[in-house]
């Protein structure tokens, strides 16, 4: 595995967002497992639209997700994402939801990149992703776009003092 560091996105729960029982429908997390990656991609140099504009698409192949404590209406939820490993034909990330206190969110931006998410753990899982062109075809994404597999390589980089 290749992982990269945490990035990390903040969101407030919305109420469209809940279900009856006042907590957050479980659908939703899947979109803000989308908005994590969307955001680290753009952290790490690059938006969906430039991808999409050299003509890649990254559909979801896969999903798992562990549901450990829900989300309520108001919450001040921290989006963690990371990827988990790459290829030049898939992507695969990690994503956890948390609820952090405010020193905790705090500690992200004045810590450094390779803090580990804390807080409580609300959901955890991974999504699976493979590079396709618009005509749905798998496509060797460094041959596209060798400058974001540059990006991910430079992401996922391991340095000594990453190793345990």
């Amino acid at each position: 595995m290749r992982y990269s560091r945490w990035f990390y996105t903040h969101i407030r729960v919305r109420y469209q967002e809940t279900d009856q029982m006042g907590v957050v429908y479980h659908a939703n997390y899947l979109n803000w497992f989308e908005i994590g990656r969307t955001e680290l991609i753009r952290e790490l140099g690059i938006d969906y639209r430039e991808i999409e504009q050299h003509g890649l698409l990254l559909p979801v192949t896969e999903i798992n997700t562990q549901f450990h404590t829900p989300a309520r209406y108001d919450d001040r939820v921290t989006i963690c994402t990371r990827i988990a490993d790459f290829s030049a034909l898939k992507l695969h990330f990690e994503s956890q939801v948390r609820l952090l206190t405010e020193e905790e969110r705090l500690a992200l931006h004045t810590t450094n990149d390779k803090i580990e998410p804390t807080g409580k753990l609300l959901v955890s899982g991974a999504t699976h992703h493979v590079w396709v062109n618009r005509d749905f075809r798998p496509v060797r994404m460094a041959r596209e776009t060798p400058e974001l597999f540059a990006l991910l390589e430079k992401a996922t980089e391991r340095t000594d003092s990453d190793v345990t």
